[in-house]
């Protein structure tokens, strides 16, 4: 899967969803990537991780994961992306989309849960070089 794009999407607006990752990763300097389909009946955690790995650039990625069968939603970031956000700001963005997953929006929690994302995964602004 290459980053910036989702994969088994039933149900989701994909240009809602392609603009929203544009946006993001021209804001956060990260490559977003989104999965909405089965987990194929393995851990959800591990199947994402899994997912996550196979991205072109997996360290400076983030996977959204949503599997509606199950009602699962998994986060991965890499390993550059996970010191700029923390895991009160990702439980931030999976409450929003949760909510409106629940009111039967997958287009709208997506695009949210991007949103929320792409605000706080953001390398710190260095003020001084010297």
């Amino acid at each position: 899967m290459a980053a910036g794009e989702h994969r088994g999407a039933t149900g989701v607006e994909a240009p809602e969803v392609d603009r929203a990752i544009r946006q993001a990763e021209q804001a956060s300097r990260y490559e977003f990537s989104v999965f909405v389909g089965s987990s194929e009946g393995k851990p959800s955690r591990e199947f994402a991780t899994r997912l996550h790995a196979s991205l072109v650039a997996p360290d400076r990625s983030i996977l959204i994961m949503v599997d509606p069968a199950r009602r699962v939603v998994e986060v991965v970031t890499g390993a550059e992306v996970a010191p700029t956000i923390s895991d009160a700001e990702v439980e931030l963005a999976v409450g929003h989309m949760r909510n409106l997953f629940t009111e039967g929006d997958l287009t709208g929690g997506l695009v949210r849960g991007i949103d929320v994302l792409a605000e706080h995964a953001r390398a710190p602004r260095t003020l001084h070089t010297d």
